[in-house]
């Protein structure tokens, strides 16, 4: 027996064919059609989908919030968005993703879309194992809307399994294709690199660089990233072998204003350093920049830049830097509390001082009121002496908040009803609302959300927040809006109060004692609310700009730190 190269059977001479008809070859199978002859895909799935689709689509609207709910649940799976803004809008591409399911068209086209959304999951760095899970819960979802169908039910889900069987194995071979070229890429990386250089490299990471608890990057002259250590992956989100290569500013999305202008110009000078005759000199300079993680999160770094040039070594300039954000919000959050003590302090003993001469006023002007009223006094004089007794009052409850702001209770913690809280903060609104054309909205998912907290002082917080922005939407033009949104974290809880009025001031100290933008605020509000939201171990902070406010509340669910003032109230 003879086997002949491609080349050699072209070159040969044909044999005769003694007449037989001459067939074409096969045409060669694409890998789709391949693989739904694997699992055994024929045309009766694709019209027994098809034909289902009217039973399936009214549940995936429900299907695609059960499967973002289960997301926030896990840290690691939730750590990939960049925010709700995104995930509303996956919710609706998960919604169209199932329709497709059932459309009956499965041709190459369909192939290159699913792998296009395995490629998406693999640029948000979405981790592989999360793709069987996720394929599994959809399919437990679908699998039970068909077996409710009866009998004809059974073998629509076969269908149903061949299909995401094929969908799941598509994706994959993104994730695979991602990983061969991120080899492919390190190979590269290593064939251009010399023996000794990629010694003295390995020996930097393993002694100092990978055991450093700080950001260290290495530069080359132009500014590209040559180190990336461990810190470095763990607080950018980024792996090493996607950033080598690529300029430090680009990749970290540094501003090119401000202080990112400042870092490249110290860049430049360092390269332009090179290879003058003070070269060997060691040259440091300190800057802090903000940077962008992987998934779009925005953290402040405080680099410390050594132009440290030596022979025989691309590496000229070391970044090391120190993630400061936490720390900043933490003094930030510490000055805050500081300040509201010192003035709390101050307004407990304002209000020791004036409680007791508003008394004598107020018993003093009820006897006057009184007897003018009996001798038939003139109307006016009656009048002035009412106005006088509302200002009494209107004092009387400025020191009431004197004392709540400086003296307040411990925390009653017990398990509350997120839901049930905004639904009777809202109908609490509602008769200051109306009567302005202000609508007030709930944004709540429908899987019901506890947290530890004291559901009396968090509503006080949330009613104050949603009164002032009433109050903000009350005097625009237009239709007034307010909306009250409570969101699932892995370990936190977020309530946002969105309104669309004319905006804060960037500069506005709205969290201190005593600062109003109202002629006849006290000024205590929001810092009450500050102090009540802090003491449960959560931050409030707001987004301003005109036509959109919105104030954010981030609570821990299991409650408030065990060091802070609280009781515990077990539910009756």
């Amino acid at each position: 027996m003879v086997i002949f190269t491609r080349t050699e059977r072209e070159r040969r001479i044909p044999l005769p064919n003694h007449g037989l008809p001459v067939r074409d070859p096969p045409a060669a199978e694409t890998r789709f059609e391949e693989l739904k002859r694997y699992v055994a895909f024929a045309a009766e799935d694709a019209a027994l989908l098809r034909s289902f689709r009217d039973v399936a689509a009214p549940h995936f609207a429900r299907i695609a919030q059960e499967f973002y709910d289960r997301i926030r649940q896990h840290d690691e799976a939730h750590a990939v968005f960049t925010g709700e803004a995104q995930i509303a809008r996956l919710q609706r591409s998960l919604v169209l993703w199932m329709e497709r399911l059932f459309g009956g068209r499965y041709d190459e086209a369909y192939f290159e879309d699913t792998a296009q959304i395995g490629r998406v999951h693999v640029k948000v760095g979405l981790p592989q194992r999360y793709m069987f899970t996720a394929m599994a819960l959809i399919r437990s979802s679908l699998l039970r809307i068909a077996e409710a169908a009866g009998p004809s039910g059974l073998a629509v889900m076969d269908a149903i399994s061949r299909l995401l069987d094929l969908e799941l194995a598509i994706m994959l071979e993104s994730y695979r294709d991602n990983f061969v070229a991120r080899i492919q890429q390190v190979e590269r990386l290593e064939r251009q690199a010399l023996g000794a250089s990629l010694a003295r490299t390995e020996h930097r990471y393993v002694n100092a660089v990978e055991l450093a608890h700080v950001i260290i990057v290495g530069l080359d002259a132009q500014g590209s990233i040559l180190l990336f250590n461990q810190e470095a992956e763990r607080t950018t989100g980024f792996a090493r072998d996607e950033v080598i290569g690529r300029s430090l500013l680009d990749c970290l999305a540094i501003d090119e204003i401000g202080e990112g202008a400042a870092l490249r110009q110290i860049l430049r000078g360092f390269a332009s350093a090179q290879g003058a005759a003070s070269e060997r000199e060691v040259v440091s300079r300190a800057i802090e920049t903000a940077v962008s993680t992987r998934a779009g999160q925005r953290r402040s770094v405080l680099w410390q830049l050594t132009h440290a040039p030596s022979s025989g070594d691309d590496v000229c300039v070391f970044a090391i830097g120190r993630d400061t954000t936490d720390e900043k919000a933490l003094l930030a959050r510490t000055k805050q509390q500081e300040k509201l003590a010192a003035i709390g302090t101050l307004a407990a003993g304002l209000a020791h001082e004036i409680r007791n001469p508003l008394n004598g006023a107020q018993l003093h002007v009820t006897y006057l009121d009184r007897s003018l009223k009996k001798s038939g006094a003139h109307p006016e004089l009656i009048e002035t002496v009412g106005v006088v007794a509302d200002e009494i009052k209107r004092l009387g409850s400025l020191v009431t908040e004197f004392l709540a702001f400086a003296r307040p209770k411990p925390l009653l913690v017990k398990r509350v009803s997120v839901q049930t809280l905004l639904d009777r903060v809202a109908q609490m609104v509602a008769a200051q609302a109306h009567p302005h054309g202000v609508e007030v909205a709930l944004d709540v998912p429908p899987q019901p959300i506890e947290i530890e907290a004291d559901g009396a002082k968090l509503e006080q917080v949330l009613l104050n927040l949603t009164q002032n922005a009433i109050e903000a939407v009350a005097g625009e033009a237009g239709a007034g809006r307010v909306v009250l949104r409570a969101r699932r974290q892995p370990q936190t809880v977020s309530f946002e109060i969105e309104d669309n009025g004319p905006g804060i001031p960037a500069d506005a100290p709205i969290f201190d004692a005593f600062f109003s933008t109202k002629p006849q605020g006290t000024g205590l509000g929001l810092s009450i609310s500050y102090r009540i939201v802090t003491d449960h171990g959560g931050t409030l902070d707001v987004d301003s700009k005109r036509g959109c406010t919105i104030f954010r509340i981030v609570l821990p669910l299991d409650g408030p730190p065990d060091s802070a003032n609280r009781s515990r109230v077990e539910a009756t």
